[in-house]
């Protein structure tokens, strides 16, 4: 074999490769005399084939073979024995080859770039931890008491009105045929609630216990069931009682109720929950500064193929988020020459700090451990309920899925690492601050428009805190 680098420029590298043809015709020889070995022909004992007759009836085939078995045992050779970490899979380009003469290619490769050692007690970070205020805990616990409420049968005669709980009958009709799921016996429900279509709970207000009441609808446009959507129907129903909630108290003996010593071991509990909603948001804008600092320290070259492929991606979820209409009011107005060039700097953003954590991990040895592994692939399998044990199948059987849950758990025990070694400060912030989102915060984020998408997720996942907080717990 022989070897000449004919492009040496940063992360670029070209060899033309040259595989003498006396060794070719040794590999395909020494694979048909393999062949040979198993194979019957008529007239001929196995392992006596001619090797004329192997040549004419093999030859192509195993000559194909012993190529491409050549070029990837030979450039795997270039790049051992000069030391080179290929970012990306080298790209093979065949020059010449003919039957009885060298093989000549072209290999081209970008490798991994040198990374300096980071001393990361240099670095001063700030560990958020959500600060809920006491009008926060005392409206969960408000909607708690709210969510616990008993029901108190009415009995002196009065028409319903919103909050009420009407137990009714009722039975559906669209184009006077009864359809399936459209009846029901001893139905409890909220009227104002929203649990029934639009237009339902209204018209049940204002009867009384005992009267038929015809309730006139249309089933929204997007309804799920296909059969029904768009249709108009008419529902019979019958009110058989009249419910009302009582008010629940916020006290001591509510917070037993719920397996707890008094209100205040209720409202620590009820703290505790909803710091726990917010923690993932604040790690996230620990993380986002730690990034931020880490990529205006370092400025190293990045292979340009794995900054094209982030590219694509990136640029190919932005092409259908603006087909459905999700596109950041800034971007609206610029053309895709500038988007383009501002998601590509994004992309080198991603590569730059993907390298950074890879390379900080491994040089720490952090170890993603198996149960860590399976913890993963138990939350994935959740997500699909009746279809766990394929989903699990799934993972455990295809490395590269596997690989996809390995990369972020790995990412995460990185930070953890360095934020151990660095400087940090634990900052308690109110949640309204850490929620906030401004250009500051936005910095060299790793997405472009995180902080209006993260404002739009933050003002969620407060909700959804609230919401949680409230639900009655059994455990």
């Amino acid at each position: 074999m022989q070897v000449s680098e004919t492009k040496n420029e940063g992360l670029s590298r070209e060899f033309t490769v040259t595989v003498g043809a006396d060794e070719i015709d040794q590999k395909v020889e020494a694979k048909l005399v393999e062949v040979g070995q198993t194979m019957k022909l008529p007239g001929f004992r196995p392992g006596k084939v001619p090797m004329k007759i192997l040549r004419q009836r093999f030859g192509n085939a195993v000559l194909g073979e012993v190529l491409e078995a050549a070029v990837g045992e030979t450039s795997q050779s270039v790049l051992t024995e000069r030391a080179l970490k290929p970012a990306m899979q080298p790209k093979i380009e065949i020059s010449s080859f003919d039957p009885g003469a060298d093989l000549v290619y072209t290999m081209g490769v970008e490798i991994m770039p040198e990374i300096e050692p980071v001393d990361f007690s240099t670095l001063t970070l700030n560990r958020y931890k959500p600060e809920i205020a006491d009008e926060e805990v005392e409206n969960a616990l408000g909607e708690l008491a709210k969510n616990n409420r008993a029901t108190q049968k009415i009995e002196k005669d009065r028409k319903t009105k919103s909050g009420d709980v009407v137990v009714m009958d009722f039975k559906g009709f669209v184009d006077g045929e009864a359809f399936q799921g459209g009846e029901a016996t001893d139905f409890r429900l909220e009227l104002g609630s929203g649990q029934f279509i639009p237009g339902f709970e209204d018209q049940l207000i204002g009867q009384s216990a005992g009267e038929d009441i015809k309730v006139q609808v249309k089933f929204p446009e997007e309804y799920g069931a296909a059969n029904l959507a768009g249709k108009d129907a008419v529902f019979e129903c019958k009110i058989s009682e009249i419910h009302e909630y009582t008010e629940r108290q916020l006290d001591d003996e509510f917070a037993k109720e719920l397996g707890l010593e008094s209100l205040d071991d209720l409202r620590g509990q009820m703290r505790s929950r909803i710091e726990g909603e917010y923690a993932e948001l604040a790690r996230a804008r620990t993380k986002r500064e730690l990034l931020d600092v880490l990529f205006e320290k370092h400025d190293f070259e990045v292979p340009a193929g794995m900054v094209d492929s982030e590219f694509e991606q990136i640029w190919e979820q932005f092409a259908k988020a603006r087909e459905q209409g999700n596109v950041d009011e800034d971007d609206k107005e610029k053309d895709d020459e500038v988007l383009k060039s501002e998601y590509r700097d994004i992309a080198k953003r991603r590569v730059l700090l993907g390298l950074l954590l890879s390379h900080v991990g491994d040089t720490a040895n952090v170890q993603v451990t198996q149960e860590e592994l399976q913890r993963a692939v138990f939350e994935q399998a959740r997500r699909y309920p009746g279809q766990e044990q394929q989903v699990f199948e799934h993972f455990t059987k295809n490395p590269e899925m596997m690989a996809s849950l390995r990369a972020p758990i790995f990412e995460e025990k990185t930070v953890d690492y360095i934020l151990e070694l660095a400087q940090v400060t634990d900052v308690s912030l109110p949640v309204d601050k850490l929620l906030e989102t401004d250009d500051s915060d936005e910095g060299a984020s790793a997405d472009k428009g995180k902080a209006k998408k993260a404002a739009k997720k933050s003002a969620s996942k407060k909700a959804s805190a609230k919401k949680a907080a409230a639900k009655k717990s059994d455990d």
